[in-house]
């Protein structure tokens, strides 16, 4: 993947400045760092930072049409590119490089803004039309690459990241404090809000039109499924596993389309190791891949990663991380997710694509997405758990049934069961509720919330339940209630968490594309048809997933309970009762209170217990990461703003 930036004026009078442009773009360049360019005209100007993947002498951007009418800054990959320009040439069309991203501007040329259909792959583009004074800003349909902007009366500017629209300000940002609130709700503020005031993303799945000085926005793609009583997938398990086999091999292989070598990372799951199993068994390339492996043996999974690697014979490499790699890393990390974090598991993702780079590699193919497209999160499974305890109030198997789910707690304990009771219980009279499945995380995650100042508080109008709740669409409470919890899921964790906070950035922070067979969205469209007795058959996980892929695998890796991936939290700051001086400065009474955002009294009663050693909850981390993360982000990106970004 590459960075993009641009600026356009409503006024087709005024003049971009080249220089302007070319400075944004310094503040993405390790997102393309193999080459700079632009593209100014009159009120347009397109910016580009280029990771060179395909066509590396050649694909230079922007790039234009056959009469330089049309211009298209590019970050992502057309995976389907092979094809689209066999049948644009065949209509006639005549392309100057051999770069995916050329396919785009014929492709608008035959078809106008509905060419983005015909694309199968992950991207953010900016395309200029100038005949028709027209700027089209894109994001692929699941939100796998980052685009953001910020619009004023006088013209709209936007990048890849947040930092290079930054480098126009006059002066230092402010933090959307309704956008906060929702972090600390849903792990990342709604779309398209974002952490910095006045600052939007542009949604996943949506096409935003800037036309002189009108801007409009269009969703061409979004999740969808039957309704409940409708009709599923139709076949016996053998013939849809069978085709969701030849559809995970197909979004593999052409994924694995690149002019630099493509290798894969291995967590030990399941995911991960279907991924590389169809790489071994599906295709000519070179089977190298990546992991990590960590101090702590309860985040650990080296032994899985060793069975598949002895299985397969790949060709890997291990970083191994420990809790002071996690200190010393979080603060770059947080410049890099420009957003708070409520755990520290981005820190060894970057560190983990810092090796994948020192090896010699720009690409790798992730399991990201298998999770939320086939039914693979306990919180599926506490959402059905939940449905039948809301219909059976008095249930006698309820023990039996949490035991099954967690099978590492002692829920025979009196506390075991009161906390348990209390999570689950949440929300049981209203089953209907649209976000239903995830009342207990939320609510839970909100106890962060409990540190906001009084004076934050004040100033929240707005509840944040009512504003993801608006957000979600009309259909929704006719689906089944295992897929309602995948459409929440897949626009709040993934969307604006995984996929961005923990993956485009910490691969992008090392100039490393990841690639997502599991989110192609013919996979996607493919598993929103069946059942959701398919995706989990009673609490089984992945149901379908292990019948289709189960053959090339280990049977411990797709017998194994799934193990969530983490990172340490607390633990990686607080040693001996010491914690690292960056962290005593910024999580000091004094600097608490100059922030404002956090009340300074309750955030060092937590600071002293972690310092106790007595800090160990769920609660207790989240909180503690959250506000550090927070305090982090406005050092960064206020206090530092004229160090850090040039300014007119």
């Amino acid at each position: 993947m590459c960075g993009i930036a641009g600026i356009v004026y409503h006024d087709s009078e005024r003049s971009v400045s080249e220089n302007e442009i070319m400075r944004m773009v310094a503040q993405i360049d390790h997102r393309g760092p193999d080459g700079l360019g632009c593209y100014v005209k009159n009120n347009i100007g397109l910016g580009h930072a280029r990771l060179s993947i395909i066509d590396l002498e050649g694909g230079k951007q922007p790039i234009h049409n056959e009469d330089s009418s049309i211009w298209v800054s590019f970050n992502g990959e057309i995976f389907n590119f092979v094809e689209l320009r066999v049948e644009l040439e065949g209509k006639g069309h005549h392309f100057y490089t051999l770069s995916d991203t050329e396919v785009i501007v014929h492709l608008y040329e035959e078809y106008g803004d509905d060419f983005v259909n015909h694309l199968n792959g992950q991207f953010a583009i900016a395309l200029w039309d100038a005949p028709n004074n027209t700027l089209l800003l894109i994001r692929d349909r699941l939100g796998i690459v980052p685009l953001f902007y910020q619009q004023t009366h006088e013209r709209l500017v936007f990048a890849s990241e947040v930092k290079s629209i930054l480098s126009t300000f006059d002066s230092s940002p402010r933090l959307n404090l309704s956008a906060l609130d929702q972090l600390m709700t849903f792990w990342s503020p709604v779309s398209p809000g974002s952490l910095f005031e006045g600052v939007n993303e542009v949604t996943p799945g949506e096409i935003l039109t800037v036309k002189n000085g009108a801007i409009s926005c269009r969703r061409y793609w979004d999740w969808s499924f039957p309704d409940a009583s409708g009709e599923y997938r139709s076949g016996s398990d053998e013939q849809l596993a069978g085709e969701l086999h030849d559809l995970l091999i197909d979004s593999t292989r052409i994924r694995l389309r690149s002019d630099v070598p493509v290798g894969a990372y291995l967590s030990g799951g399941l995911d991960s190791s279907v991924l590389v199993s169809i790489i071994h068994n599906h295709s000519d390339a070179y089977l190298r891949t990546f992991s990590i492996g960590f101090e702590e043996s309860g985040l650990d999974e080296q032994s899985y990663q060793n069975d598949l690697i002895q299985h397969l014979g790949a060709d890997h490499s291990r970083i191994i991380c420990s809790n002071r790699d996690v200190a010393d890393n979080f603060v770059d990390t947080i410049w890099h997710t420009e957003a708070p974090v409520l755990r520290t598991a981005p820190v060894p993702m970057r560190l983990l694509s810092g090796l994948v780079r020192q090896q010699g590699y720009k690409v790798v193919l992730t399991g990201e997405g298998a999770d939320e497209v086939l039914g693979g999160y306990d919180i599926f499974k506490e959402t059905k758990i939940r449905q039948f305890w809301a219909k059976n109030s008095d249930s006698a198997f309820r023990a039996a049934l949490l035991k099954r789910l967690y099978p590492y707690l002692d829920v025979s304990k009196r506390q075991g069961q009161a906390y348990l009771k209390n999570f689950f219980g949440m929300g049981l009279e209203q089953p209907n509720l649209a976000y239903f499945s995830h009342l207990p995380r939320w609510v839970t995650t909100a106890k962060c919330k409990e540190f906001f100042s009084d004076d934050l508080k004040s100033k929240l109008a707005e509840n944040p339940y009512d504003i993801i709740g608006n957000s979600l669409p009309k259909a929704l409470p006719r689906w089944h209630s295992f897929n309602r919890a995948q459409y929440i899921e897949a626009k709040s964790l993934m969307g604006g968490y995984l996929l961005c906070s923990q993956g485009d950035r910490m691969l992008m922070a090392n100039s490393i594309e990841g690639r997502f067979p599991f989110l192609d969205h013919r996979v996607i469209e493919f598993a929103n048809q069946l059942h959701p007795k398919l995706k989990m058959k009673v609490l089984n996980e992945k149901f379908l997933l292990k019948k289709a892929m189960g053959k090339y695998l280990p049977s411990n890796i797709v017998k194994r309970y799934k193990q969530p991936y983490r990172a340490p939290d607390i633990a990686a700051f607080s040693h001996e009762g010491r914690l690292p001086g960056y962290v005593e400065e910024l999580l000091s009474e004094s600097t608490v209170k100059r922030f404002g955002y956090f009340d300074p009294k309750r955030t060092q009663l937590l600071v002293k217990k972690v310092k106790k050693g007595r800090a160990i909850g769920h609660k207790d981390n989240m909180a503690f990461i959250g506000i550090l993360s927070t305090q982090i982000w406005h050092s960064l990106f206020i206090e530092q703003f004229h160090e850090k970004f040039s300014v007119k």
